[in-house]
C-alpha cells in the first residue's frame, strides 16, 4: 500500500486501483504538487470543515463521484451540493467499506462548516486493505491519543507538527510516544510561514524517544507501507 503525500494535511492511500484521499486541500495550497483534476479516488475522507482540509472536496466529488465521509454536519452540508454522495459519521462511529473501514476518533481543534456552521474536528483512522493508518487531523496534544493506538494497533500515524494552528514538533514527539505507530509521518507544516518548522529535527527527537520510526515525506513522495 503507497501512501502518497500532495502537501499540507493532504494524503492519498493507494493499492491495485483503489484510492483514498484524505482533506484535499490543492487549489491555493503553495506545496500541492498535484491538480485536482488529476485525482480519481474511490473515496474522499475528510476530517474537519476549515477551507485548508475542505480543499477541493466538492469538485473531486462531483467530478469522480467518489463518496465523502465526513462527521454529520459537514457531511450534511456536502450531500446539499448536487451530484455529491456524502456519507455521515460520528466520533466513535465506524462504517465499512469494501477496501476496509473508517473509524472517526477526537481532535483538540475547531472547525467550521463551509457555510458557517460550527461543528467539532475528528482524526480519522483508517484500515485500508489490512494496513492501519491514523490521521490526527488538525489537533492539539492531549493524553486520549493514547487511546486511540491502544484500542487499534497503529502502522503508519500521520501527525501534524507546523504549530501556531495545531501542536508544534515539540508536542508532536509527545504525540508519537502516546500514539505508538510503527512509522510516523509528520504534516501540516512549511505550508505557510506561520507553520514553519524542522522537519529533521522532529525525525531526531521521536527516534531518539520512542520506538517508532519517523519517514519525511516531500509535497509529491510516496512511502510504501
Amino acid at each position: 500500500m503507497d501512501i502518497r503525500y500532495y502537501g499540507h494535511a493532504t494524503f492519498e492511500l493507494a493499492d491495485e486501483g483503489t484510492t483514498v484521499l484524505i482533506d484535499p486541500f490543492l487549489t491555493g495550497n503553495p506545496k500541492a504538487t498535484i491538480a485536482a483534476d488529476d485525482l480519481n479516488p474511490s473515496a474522499i475522507l475528510v476530517t474537519h470543515g476549515h477551507g485548508d482540509h475542505v480543499g477541493d472536496v466538492v469538485p473531486i466529488a462531483k467530478r469522480t463521484g467518489a463518496p465523502v465521509l465526513a462527521i454529520v454536519e459537514l457531511a450534511q452540508e456536502f450531500g446539499e451540493e448536487d451530484g455529491v454522495t456524502a456519507m455521515d459519521i460520528n466520533i466513535g462511529g465506524t462504517v465499512n467499506f469494501d477496501w476496509g473501514w473508517v473509524k472517526m476518533v477526537p481532535a483538540w481543534h475547531t472547525s467550521t462548516t463551509p457555510k458557517g456552521t460550527v461543528n467539532t474536528p475528528a482524526g480519522l483512522l483508517v484500515n485500508f486493505k489490512g494496513t492501519t493508518v491514523y490521521h490526527t487531523g488538525d489537533t492539539a496534544l492531549f493524553s486520549d491519543l493514547e487511546l486511540v493506538g491502544r484500542r487499534n494497533p497503529i502502522d503508519v500515524a500521520l501527525i501534524c507538527i507546523g504549530g501556531h494552528y495545531t501542536m508544534d514538533r515539540f508536542d508532536a514527539v509527545d504525540a508519537a510516544a502516546l500514539i505508538g505507530a510503527k512509522t510516523v509521518i509528520p504534516c501540516h507544516y512549511n505550508t505557510f510561514p506561520a507553520i514553519e518548522t524542522d522537519a529533521q529535527a522532529y525525525k531526531a527527537d521521536v527516534e531518539a524517544q520512542t520506538n517508532s520510526r519517523v519517514v519525511v515525506l516531500e509535497p509529491g513522495e510516496t512511502h510504501s507501507a
